[in-house]
């Protein structure tokens, strides 16, 4: 099924949300055309979707491509809702759990992906670094005024369309940064999201209570969990389709542990070895030795 699927373009995503009883509120994604289950497999465990706009996704190895896992599809769900009303929102959880990836499959689907803004910032930036690199962001170049003052207005004029705007490790900002930025979406005319991500941006967010607040989603990116190993690195990538849910198992316990950046990189090791034969099979020997190249000295 999975091979089918792959030949028809569509990706899988592994689904395990539970119903709730009651009304279900307003479906940010619905109201955004972006309607992600297409069909149900057996069992309603399974479900397809066509990939749309993934040029800037980076799946990192090559033939790969974004699984919808729950945590993908949550990510999803999230920016969509933030970018439909102009909120804050948090992605958070550790290293290699694949925030990016989540993030950037989700900022491609929405409908004007164009409107999506990124800001680069170093380690610990002071509060006129941080204006300097939002005016870079948002386009206006040598147009920001000296004075802070008048900065901080063309700022908020600026911050008046609607747009998503996105700050990637978070958790490099100070409390008077943090602080700067609340006070830019405390402003009544701010129509723009901001999604703040990274390892560790909810508790740098958590030291600065007023931000913290307007948070409308803290978002976690789990690690995977042992059961949907083997299902997501088939749909991950061609080379674990024909692997045995034993051999997967094994090299979760000792090297993955469920970091998709680590499969990420198994993966590659593997493709390398295989490079060039027509039907790549990867036994309990490949496996063995891509681990110990990621492994390290002992």
């Amino acid at each position: 099924m999975i091979r089918r699927d792959r030949r028809a373009g569509r990706a899988l995503m592994v689904e395990r949300e539970p119903e709730v009883a009651g009304p279900r509120r307003p479906d940010p994604l619905s109201e955004l055309g972006l309607n992600v289950v297409v069909g149900q497999g057996t069992g309603g465990q399974v479900f397809l979707r066509e990939q749309k706009h993934l040029a800037q996704v980076p799946v990192l190895v090559p033939g790969a491509q974004v699984v919808h896992t729950p945590a993908v599809r949550a990510v999803l769900r999230t920016v969509a809702h933030a970018a439909a009303v102009g909120a804050v929102v948090c992605l958070y959880g550790d290293a290699g759990q694949g925030k990016t990836v989540a993030l950037q499959y989700a900022l491609s689907q929405l409908p004007h992906p164009a409107r999506v803004r990124r800001v680069h910032v170093g380690v610990h930036p002071t509060v006129p670094e941080l204006r300097r690199v939002l005016a870079d962001a948002l386009e206006l170049g040598r147009r920001l005024p000296r004075g802070a003052g008048e900065a901080d207005l063309t700022l908020v004029n600026a911050l008046r369309q609607p747009r998503v705007l996105v700050l990637d490790e978070a958790q490099r900002l100070p409390g008077p940064a943090l602080e700067f930025l609340r006070g830019l979406w405390d402003h009544p005319d701010t129509d723009t999201a901001l999604v703040l991500a990274g390892a560790g941006s909810e508790r740098a967010l958590r030291r600065v209570p007023a931000l913290a607040s307007r948070v409308l989603t803290w978002e976690l990116v789990p690690r995977l969990i042992p059961r949907e190993v083997a299902t997501v690195m088939a749909a991950f990538h061609p080379l674990w389709e024909d692997v045995s849910e034993d051999d997967v198992a094994w090299v979760d316990e000792h090297v993955g542990h469920g970091n998709f950046r680590t499969w990420a990189k198994l993966t590659s090791h593997l493709t390398a070895e295989t490079y060039g034969k027509s039907r790549p099979v990867v036994d309990r020997r490949m496996l063995e030795r891509a681990c110990a190249r990621l492994m390290g000295p002992l």
